[in-house]
């Protein structure tokens, strides 16, 4: 969902292979009023979720497909642009690419998916089941947002998004702010950083957070700092080996 009024902040884990439905929705939205939520529209929920995205200020709603019944009530606001964007690895355009001054760097997509078995624990905490669910789906959006990222998130729920920066204890900060300014509390949040943390910094910033556990590919020459730096603060923390750094 993009809308004109705010920028993109939230998204919403739903466990499961069932249909969406619209209380899913309004979960999502609890993410300072925007949300992304994706899978398969049917039945009552095609026209419950339809309209309750409709009653939002909306310019673009993107889907993999939209039914007749979903068309119509989005049919409604003549300005609304319905766009159909395919889901899943794409085998016939395997490369993505990226220009500066006239060059351009060829690199595959990132299609790497993190299971649990991927995880491995690097501090004397072990995350409980919950929280191995919520770093999963943290590190996922983090796969998924600009670089340098990271990501606070709770009960399946987005709670701030640091997008795009240069620092990685600046994207920290400003994860922190967004789930302050929009009021959610961050007390017992997860936090995933796309990347490895290369201080204890940054890491700091999600520990006055209120994080509990942490998700990171690690690898940076200071790992152990970050590791102490977690044991200290109570906190729980896996190293994933696989860095998605989007640029």
């Amino acid at each position: 969902i993009s809308s004109k009024s705010k920028p993109l902040q939230g998204a919403v884990r739903v466990p499961g292979d069932k249909s969406i439905s619209h209380r899913a929705l309004m979960f999502g939205l609890l993410a300072k009023g925007e949300t992304i939520v994706s899978g398969m529209l049917e039945g009552e929920d095609v026209l419950c979720t339809a309209e309750a995205i409709n009653s939002m200020f909306v310019e673009v709603v993107l889907a993999p497909s939209i039914s007749k019944e979903a068309r119509a009530v989005f049919s409604k606001k003549p300005n609304v642009r319905l766009l159909l964007v395919p889901s899943g690895p794409r085998p016939n355009a395997p490369w993505s690419y990226r220009t500066l001054g006239g060059a351009t760097l060829r690199q595959s997509f990132d299609y790497r998916t993190v299971n649990r078995e991927d995880l491995r624990t690097t501090t004397k905490l072990t995350p409980s089941e919950f929280q191995i669910d919520d770093l999963l789906f943290a590190f996922t959006v983090a796969k998924h947002t600009k670089s340098n990222a990271i990501i606070l998130a709770k009960n399946g729920q987005t709670l701030g998004i640091g997008a795009g920066q240069m620092s990685r204890v600046d994207a920290a900060r400003i994860a922190q702010w967004k789930a302050r300014d929009a009021g959610l509390d961050t007390a017992g949040c997860v936090v995933a950083s796309d990347a490895f943390f290369p201080f204890a910094d940054g890491l700091e910033v999600a520990i006055e957070s209120g994080a509990s556990a942490v998700v990171q590919p690690g690898g940076s020459m200071r790992d152990n700092e970050v590791i102490t730096a977690a044991d200290k603060a109570g906190l729980a923390m896996v190293f994933t080996g696989i860095r998605h750094f989007r640029h």
